[in-house]
């Protein structure tokens, strides 16, 4: 799907056509759509079609009067039967003499606002439209990363009574997503500073300014990112060794229980045997069997209860 926008006043509004448009934004395109992209900009195919590779690498590379960078956008899976709720993949961004491009294989929340022409004014050019996406991308970062926290404090509660290792499994799905951001983030703080260092940067002053504030927030993601990770390694460690604990905890209580129960079990069986026992003459042997059986039970449950072992 391809979307056309010009700018009004300092927003974007839709365009109807592409030579009216400034931006044009492909969302998993098709390869009629891609290869029609290309012949009209005289593009490389290689400045698209790499974006579909999940993993592929952010970078920056000047080719023939196109600027392509790519940064990772954070990915929020919502279904369930995702392998990791949180991840991220590649956002291409094509800047030609005149027209800016975006593309993108994979859903991401960065575009939303823009595409629904909610954004809040601002001066729009080539170099700050960039950088005000890099921030809103930097900031929903932060935004997935104190999500990821509250996760794991939900986890972290359940873990204290559990035996289980669902809840170890879910703790692992968000380190990975951990990781997944910390990547990320490296790799995109090694684009922005080569844009501030880049000539193409500073043809406009106003993004020189928003370039710093882009790369504070990318580092303090990428400092929460690295505090998260320990936070969350050090907790796998210690609950694998709490559900352990617990674990050995119920044994040791059902080990117990048996003992109680089998004395009684030994004393019954041994005077259900047919030979001549103490007291079977006695009108009060039943009395006195069941009355010893329970001593010896009671006995060992205040020994057990004097040890902890209840």
């Amino acid at each position: 799907m391809i979307q056309y926008f010009k700018v009004s006043g300092q927003r974007f509004v839709p365009a109807v056509s592409r030579g009216d448009a400034f931006w044009i934004h492909l969302q998993n395109p098709s390869a009629e759509e891609i290869s029609d992209i290309v012949q009209h900009f005289e593009l490389e195919p290689d400045f698209i079609t790499d974006l579909e590779d999940t993993d592929e690498n952010a970078r920056m590379e000047y080719e023939d009067g196109a600027l392509l960078i790519i940064i990772r956008v954070p990915i929020y899976y919502k279904h369930k039967t995702a392998t990791v709720p949180f991840s991220t993949s590649p956002l291409g961004i094509i800047a030609t003499t005149d027209k800016l491009l975006t593309v993108s294989f994979y859903e991401s929340e960065i575009l939303t606002q823009y595409l629904e022409c909610k954004h809040r004014p601002f001066n729009i050019t080539q170099q700050s439209f960039i950088l005000h996406l890099a921030l809103r991308n930097a900031t929903y970062y932060l935004k997935f990363l104190k999500e990821i926290n509250r996760r794991t404090s939900r986890i972290e509660n359940e873990l204290h009574q559990s035996m289980r290792n669902k809840e170890l499994i879910r703790l692992l799905r968000l380190e990975k997503s951990l990781v997944f951001f910390n990547t990320s983030l490296k790799s995109n703080e090694i684009i922005l500073e080569r844009m501030q260092r880049s000539r193409w940067l500073q043809n406009d002053p106003e993004a020189e300014d928003l370039i710093e504030d882009v790369i504070i927030e990318n580092k303090q993601a990428i400092e929460m990112a690295n505090i998260y990770s320990s936070i969350l390694s050090g907790m796998m460690d210690a609950f694998a060794s709490i559900i352990s604990n617990n674990l050995n905890v119920v044994m040791k209580f059902l080990t117990s229980i048996t003992i109680v129960i089998s004395l009684p079990t030994l004393i019954a069986s041994i005077y259900g045997m047919n030979v001549h026992l103490p007291f079977q003459e006695n009108p009060y042997a039943f009395a006195i069997v069941m009355g010893v059986a329970a001593l010896i039970s009671l006995t060992m449950v205040f020994i057990f209860i004097r040890k902890r072992y209840f």
